[in-house]
């Protein structure tokens, strides 16, 4: 007993805001990379990694913010939107002679951003519609979050075997053009990608704010995802707000898919799969149902994973992530801004 009080006083007394934490890793490693601990083009590559995750984990944070269950076919509305998008490249675009590289600096061309906003309207419809004929359904029959869970295991299988149907499950290569990187100080180099990456992540992010903050949408959001009951007694429409919570998780997770396609360059049935283990653990890391928190997870599992190939296979970069969610959960379970229920 004395031992959980003495570590309860131990978070009282460092809690700090988002920018703290934030400055505090940066400061972090900086320091290490001037004592050269470790690569500064790594903690890049894990930054642009960690901008993916953070893109993604703030859509399946909203769901289990709102709906209180674990959405496992998360990482796999992210494969089948990359999958969208390689479509619409290499058929319909192609076919009207719509080029689908170099655009300037960038590997891609602007066809993509012109898919970009039809792929989330897409996925966010697919979104919608799972939940009205199966989650929907099985909330009404009062089936508890691990059901929920469970069925949504059965959504990701199923979503993967349509997609395996469709184009097979070998890798298939994503359209670019390749270009020189940006070369920095301490022999860092920047691929183009990774800074628009990391701007529209940016963008995303600071719309999903203002989103949360200044709509009355956004607001009723929040108030349904602190008290259910309570937002229902006082005229907010939660059937709604639970439609608008999955339209922004499939639209998050449709931009991340396609972010990650144009990182990675090629894809794979299984990509979104094997990135879900870092998603859950960027969100338990941030704080289950926090937004904030999940771009701050992400961050730390991204560059944690990234820098920890310095000295380990890559092959085992989920360990990495694994082990923080672990960590986390034993030492801090509410996440580093997350609050206890």
């Amino acid at each position: 007993m004395k031992q959980t009080e003495n570590t309860k006083s131990f978070w009282n007394l460092i809690k700090l805001t988002p920018v703290h934490y934030v400055l505090l890793v940066a400061l972090v490693i900086i320091i290490l990379s001037l004592l050269s601990v470790i690569k500064l083009e790594l903690v890049i590559n894990g930054l642009v990694m960690g901008s993916i995750i953070a893109m993604a984990s703030m859509g399946l944070t909203l769901v289990y913010g709102n709906l209180k269950f674990a959405h496992m076919a998360h990482g796999d509305f992210m494969t089948l939107s990359a999958y969208i998008v390689l479509f619409i490249l290499t058929v319909p675009f192609h076919y009207i002679g719509m080029r689908s590289t170099g655009l300037g600096p960038f590997t891609f061309g602007y066809p993509l951003l012109i898919a970009i906003p039809f792929v989330v309207l897409v996925t966010a419809s697919i979104a919608i519609g799972l939940d009205r004929i199966i989650y929907r359904r099985l909330r009404n029959r009062g089936s508890n979050s691990v059901i929920l869970a469970m069925c949504s295991l059965g959504v990701a299988i199923a979503g993967r075997g349509i997609v395996q149907t469709i184009w097979g499950g070998d890798i298939e290569q994503f359209p670019r053009l390749s270009k020189l990187y940006y070369q920095l100080p301490m022999d860092v180099r920047i691929p183009p990608d990774a800074i628009f990456i990391a701007g529209v992540v940016l963008i995303s992010t600071f719309s999903l704010h203002l989103f949360l903050t200044r709509t009355k949408m956004g607001k009723a959001m929040r108030a349904t995802a602190d008290n259910t009951e309570l937002a229902k007694v006082t005229g907010i429409n939660t059937e709604l707000v639970i439609r608008w919570t999955w339209a922004l998780s499939g639209g998050f997770a449709a931009i991340a898919g396609v972010l990650l396609a144009v990182f990675q360059a090629q894809l794979l049935p299984s990509m979104g799969w094997s990135f879900l283990i870092p998603l859950f653990a960027a969100v338990i890391l941030g704080g289950i149902g926090n937004p904030y928190g999940a771009v701050i997870g992400a961050m730390i599992v991204g560059i944690s994973g990234e820098v920890s190939t310095q000295w380990i296979n890559p092959t085992y970069k989920p360990v990495i992530a694994f082990a923080i969610l672990i960590i986390m959960l034993l030492l801090r379970p509410q996440g580093i801004l997350g609050t206890r229920d």
